[in-house]
């Protein structure tokens, strides 16, 4: 028997990773495009809110000193630092108030690309939350392809969730033109799969059922 969306909602969730304003154009480490996805995102979670599936948004939450910022050795200028503009979501970001913000990098030792290395507003691990709601599929929009994006999405194959990145829904940097290009094929390769851009929450669970 085919289950309903909300029969099966338990069973997974929506992942918003790192839509904050220092991704997006005006902020300190901009992907291009990255305030052009936001209408996708925002359809997204609609429907996500329609359908009692849970929504995760990870954030960036970077120290202001931190390996991961040029200053101290690392690849990045800073960004995201705690409490600062930059590190909010983005203005237009339709979060609902029961969003799950994870957050994440605040260890200034590592660069905390992973949304799977960040914790909930009660310090539980983004996936022990995932575990105790019986959440075996994630769906992935975001910011940024080839970094945060695809960490998170390698981390949760690596879990054993069924992943689909929403392509309509992501922006890369591409610092190294064809960046985000190959962390596409990466993820699919790894397991992840790629929806097409006119795919929506209700119509690929009916088309997995």
């Amino acid at each position: 028997m085919v289950e309903t969306a909300k029969q099966s909602s338990g069973r997974r969730a929506l992942l918003v990773v790192d839509v904050q304003r220092d991704f997006c154009p005006g902020g300190a480490l901009p992907a291009e495009g990255g305030d052009r996805i936001i209408p996708a995102v925002n359809r997204y979670l609609a429907e996500a809110h329609d359908l009692e599936v849970p929504v995760y948004a990870s954030r960036d939450w970077h120290p202001a000193k931190t390996t991961h910022f040029k200053p101290y050795g690392g690849e990045w200028p800073p960004h995201c630092v705690q409490d600062t503009g930059g590190a909010q979501f983005h203005p237009r970001l339709d979060l609902q108030p029961d969003a799950i913000v994870i957050s994440k990098g605040d260890d200034p030792g590592r660069p905390g690309y992973s949304a799977f290395e960040g914790r909930t507003p009660d310090g539980q691990p983004l996936l022990a939350d995932l575990r105790s709601k019986r959440i075996e599929s994630v769906y992935v929009a975001g910011l940024t392809t080839e970094y945060c994006v695809k960490q998170t999405v390698l981390d949760a194959l690596q879990a054993g969730l069924h992943v689909v990145v929403l392509t309509d829904a992501i922006a890369g940097i591409d610092a190294h033109p064809g960046d985000a290009d190959r962390a596409l094929r990466e993820m699919s390769t790894a397991g992840a799969e790629l929806s097409a851009a006119a795919a929506t929450l209700r119509e690929h669970h009916r088309i997995r059922n």
